[in-house]
């Protein structure tokens, strides 16, 4: 398979390898190479069989723009730019084109989602009140990240209920990223936290959801379809 691999900050050069440790043709490229997506053609895109995206909450959006308009796919590892989400699920459908997207690719942090889902149905009406706190690398550009939106969305899932969840996030060093949510109460505290040591489980998240969407059209969460794998 021919992978495309916008972002070569450290996540994309893993994403990169990992893709070629499982035996797919990749082409990296930098956000200073493509600046306003301008090197994202239709001609140029024709080489790929699907594109993976860790670049910034600015550059994805244009990117996406541009490949989704030309009828072709992407794998969105990138954060920060879901307010524009709507116009691009509309850019997908209209062009037929590929899109799947995900806050974490890590196959650990959704048995995380589905834990949390399961704590906000068995204990928010029970008297449990929720927080949460992250912690990321200083260069990290969301705050909150990501994945501590999503888990908060999952707990309120299965709560059936707006809970209004605070989040507290810390930016320091290299961290990988670490997510830790409490349900506490009068009687007790249950800690749910995630810890990662190191990229590789995004990367391989990423590439995996790569070779699952090379083959499909429509729009996709993660969330949803990491199982299917």
């Amino acid at each position: 398979m021919r992978i495309l691999v916008l972002g070569q900050g450290k996540t994309g050069k893993l994403v990169a390898e990992v893709a070629r440790e499982r035996g797919h043709v990749v082409r990296g490229m930098d956000v200073q190479d493509n600046a306003g997506a301008t090197a994202l053609t239709p001609t140029f895109l024709a080489d790929f069989d699907v594109a993976i995206d860790f670049t910034t909450p600015e550059a994805v959006v244009e990117n996406m723009r541009a490949i989704l308009t030309a009828g072709s796919k992407i794998v969105v590892g990138t954060t920060g730019w879901y307010a524009r989400l709507p116009e691009m699920l509309a850019l997908a459908e209209s062009n037929k084109a590929g899109l799947l997207y995900g806050t974490n690719y890590s196959i650990g942090v959704q048995v995380v989602m589905k834990l949390a889902q399961q704590m906000g149905a068995a204990l928010a009406g029970v008297g449990y009140k929720f927080s949460m706190v992250e912690t990321h690398h200083t260069a990290k550009l969301d705050k909150p990240s990501g994945t501590a939106i999503s888990i908060a969305e999952m707990v309120e899932r299965g709560a059936d209920a707006k809970l209004d969840l605070p989040i507290d996030s810390i930016r320091e060093g290299d961290a990988k990223g670490t997510h830790t949510l409490e349900a506490v109460s009068e009687a007790d505290r249950i800690v749910l936290t995630h810890e990662a040591f190191s990229r590789r489980g995004f990367a391989e998240g990423a590439v995996r959801a790569a070779e699952w969407l090379a083959t499909r059209t429509g729009s996709y969460d993660f969330r949803d379809v990491w199982e299917k794998l």
